[in-house]
């Protein structure tokens, strides 16, 4: 029964640093660029778009040109947000021995 009573109490305790993870998550703010700096795209740790930045110059290129590195900045974002992420996920679950775990995105 103390086996049992541990295991409840290790549930708990990764269950409250889980829920702290995820407000940690929230907070986080990654920029992801492309262009030389030409375009910055800003999203939140829930992988919404908070902000983006066109630099003037780029504005003089062909359309296509801007939607790649649009789509380049964002996809850059997002690298660096799964890494931010799966760092804090590894803090909470990393006392605990969970291989593998990994955060949805």
């Amino acid at each position: 029964m103390k086996d049992f009573k541990n295991l409840l109490d290790k549930a708990k305790e990764l269950e409250a640093k889980m829920k702290e993870s995820q407000e940690n998550i929230k907070k986080i703010k990654v920029e992801g660029i492309s262009g030389s700096n030409s375009v910055k795209v800003i999203l939140d740790g829930e992988g919404e778009m908070q902000k983006i930045q066109i630099s003037n110059e780029i504005l003089k290129e062909e359309k296509s040109i801007i939607e790649d590195l649009i789509v380049a900045a964002h996809n850059n974002a997002k690298t660096k947000l799964k890494d931010k992420t799966s760092e804090e996920i590894s803090k909470a679950t990393g006392s605990f021995g969970i291989p593998g775990f990994k955060w949805p995105l």
